[in-house]
């Protein structure tokens, strides 16, 4: 019996080690270390990009199943099986993706172009994964364009029949439509627009305006001024303004913008009601004329616009009645919060510090996240500054650099706050690089994709605004890239500390070695001149305006060979404006130039920048004000104000962000 007992054991232990050994030997052929999987992951799109797609594709496939990693090489195996003509094995990795990782970012994507794939051979198959779409993914571009597809299908049933069935023709109209409405200048509009016009005669007007509107954002303007001619002129009206303006019939597009606001305005959407003044004003040899013109004819909507419109040209003497006939006809309007900014101000400069504080407050209680909120909260500040109120305006100051951080009325509240005189608070930052804009942990997929360079994949993992400005950063498009990511704090009410990795991302340090160069030749400040460089170019170098000004600095050709032949820079040819080393040199003795002749004064150096030397040495006699301050906001020139703003702005920010605690 022992025997018999102990010879199990054995037999048991044998199968176990024996099991035990296969195991291992099965893992141990299957296993990759992570920096092997990387290493074929890098080498299968090294090959992709060369074309070499037979190649890539097996090396895709060779990503181990328990790398984060294999879904997305499996959707690399498609692109490779399609740039390979072999539909069968596409579609194969598309189904095996989405059935295999459902919640993985790229299923829906998969499932999508299965589905484009799967129309004409197994619609009704594609159908499902089109309808499944719609259901789990309501919100995405892919939908979105389903809903186009689903209206292809139904209609693809009946390609060979004379007649298509009534309900069949309501149900493909109502995708189509669900399409448009969400997408007029998607990828398919344009064909659906010509399959509903082939589909059905009696369209209704709102249909008509749709399908215009497509084919407007398409360029197809002649297309849509003969949908608009069969639509109501009430409802057609603002759109027809624009499509004639692109059409160069500038007749008609202002007797349609005189004869809409007058009869028609309350059936047109109040952008496009502004839009089409636009248009009016810009074709029209005096803006002044034309305002007043559209204003004794406007009764509805657009007036308020055309109303602040004629406010921002008349005498500064005149500004304080038209404002505040605009904000008491429409207290609730678009534009009352400016309105009552502007009336506040207007008291101010008449000394009526009460009037003015009691504007003041109603305007910071009823419009606290308005556009103009930092600057009414600053101004009461400095009434109460006035005013001797010290509690006040330390209250004021404080509370616009909390509020609005990033704002350039934070930047004028600290200067105030630390009773700084200029308008510079240091010439020192520490640059620090751009990195991933979140605390990620070690296997973060989107860390590791741009490790590996793959950027095109990581749009579909994440609609993150500043991990896709992130990426563009490494791909070195900066320009892009920040401008993605000012839209996207844009859009934070609560603006996070300094010191978030996002505000990199929105005030990044580019070129920071040859601005810090050629601002210690010039005696610039090297902060100043890299918020310059930003609100100029965006840290585009061949950034070039519809004027001619060229480069990172934007300068005029005429104005960089004057600086040239004067101070002897080396420049040889109009494109070395294009040569980031060259362009930060001529604008920074260009800076300096315009500096000397405004007595120093950086503000003044800065409105000079972009209104013109003569125009702000003009403004400095004819303007009365008492400070920077009062200056800065009566500059007439409102690109030239909104400017010196946002310059100042952007050097408060580096400052902030790249002083550590300081």
């Amino acid at each position: 019996m022992f025997e018999w007992d102990l010879r199990n054991k054995v037999i048991a232990g044998s199968i176990a080690a024996i099991i035990l050994l296969s195991v291992g030997l099965y893992f141990g052929k299957i296993y990759q270390s992570p920096a092997k999987t990387d290493k074929i992951y890098s080498e299968a799109l090294t090959d992709f990009k060369n074309g070499k797609y037979q190649n890539a594709y097996y090396l895709f496939s060779r990503i181990t199943l328990f790398s984060n990693l294999k879904p997305i090489a499996i959707y690399h195996q498609a692109e490779c099986a399609k740039m390979l003509n072999d539909d069968k094995s596409e579609l194969k990795q598309y189904q095996f993706l989405f059935n295999n990782y459902p919640k993985h970012k790229l299923s829906i994507r998969s499932k999508y172009l299965a589905g484009q794939k799967l129309l004409n051979e197994k619609p009704q198959l594609a159908k499902k994964y089109f309808e499944s779409i719609i259901h789990n993914a309501p919100d995405t571009d892919y939908a979105i364009a389903s809903e186009y597809y689903l209206g292809v299908i139904m209609l693809d049933k009946y390609k060979d029949d004379k007649i298509i069935p009534p309900s069949v023709v309501t149900d493909a109209e109502n995708c189509f439509r669900h399409y448009l409405k969400k997408a007029p200048s998607g990828k398919h509009a344009l064909n659906a627009v010509n399959i509903w016009l082939a589909l059905n005669d009696n369209i209704t007007s709102d249909d008509y305006i749709l399908l215009a509107k497509s084919c407007y954002l398409f360029g197809e303007y002649v297309k849509a001024r003969e949908l608009l001619h069969k639509a109501n002129v009430n409802e057609a009206w603002a759109l027809d303004v624009k499509n004639s303006y692109a059409l160069e019939n500038t007749p008609r597009a202002k007797f349609l913008t005189e004869n809409g606001l007058q009869k028609y305005a309350q059936y047109a959407d109040e952008n496009d009601i502004i839009d089409a003044i636009d248009i009016y004003t810009k074709l029209s040899s005096s803006k002044t004329q034309a305002v007043d013109r559209l204003l004794s004819i406007a009764s509805g909507k657009g007036r308020d616009y055309l109303l602040s419109l004629k406010c921002q040209n008349v005498a500064q003497k005149d500004k304080a009645m038209c404002y505040s006939h605009l904000y008491l006809k429409y207290p609730d309007g678009r534009f009352s919060a400016d309105a009552l900014a502007n009336i506040f101000f207007a008291k101010i400069k008449a000394h009526d510090y009460e009037n003015a504080k009691k504007i003041g407050r109603d305007h910071l209680n009823k419009f606290p996240d308005a556009n103009s909120a930092p600057m009414v909260m600053y101004w009461m500040g400095k009434i109460c500054e006035r005013t001797n109120s010290y509690d006040e305006y330390m209250g004021y100051y404080k509370s616009v650099i909390t509020n609005f951080p990033d704002s350039y009325y934070a930047y004028r509240a600290y200067l105030k706050l630390n009773r700084l005189t200029g308008p510079l608070i240091t010439s020192y930052i520490n640059p620090q690089p751009v990195v991933y804009p979140y605390k990620y942990t070690k296997n973060n997929i989107i860390v590791k994709l741009v490790d590996l360079q793959d950027y095109d994949i990581i749009s579909e993992l994440g609609n993150d605004e500043f991990i896709k400005s992130w990426v563009l950063y490494k791909k070195g498009d900066y320009s892009h890239s920040m401008l993605v990511a000012r839209d996207a704090m844009d859009k934070i009410t609560q603006k996070p500390d300094k010191y978030d990795l996002r505000w990199r991302l929105v005030y990044p340090v580019i070129f920071y070695d040859d601005v810090k160069k050629y601002s210690g030749q010039t005696g610039n400040n090297p902060p100043l001149m890299l918020a310059l460089i930003r609100e100029e170019s965006y840290f585009d170098p061949l950034a070039q305006s519809i004027v001619g000004a060229s480069g990172l600095m934007q300068l005029m050709p005429a104005t960089a060979n004057e600086i040239n032949s004067k101070f002897g820079l080396g420049m040889n040819s109009y494109d070395s404006l294009f040569n980031p080393y060259m362009n930060i040199k001529l604008g920074n003795y260009y800076y300096e130039f315009l500096r000397k002749n405004l007595e120093g004064y950086d503000v003044s150096s800065v409105a000079a920048y972009n209104g013109g030397i003569g125009s702000i040495q003009k403004w400095k006699t004819s303007l009365h004000y008492n400070d920077t301050d009062e200056f800065v906001e009566q500059i007439p020139y409102p690109e030239t104000k909104n400017y010196v703003k946002k310059v100042f702005r952007s050097y408060w920010n580096y400052i902030r962000i790249y002083n550590g605690n300081n």
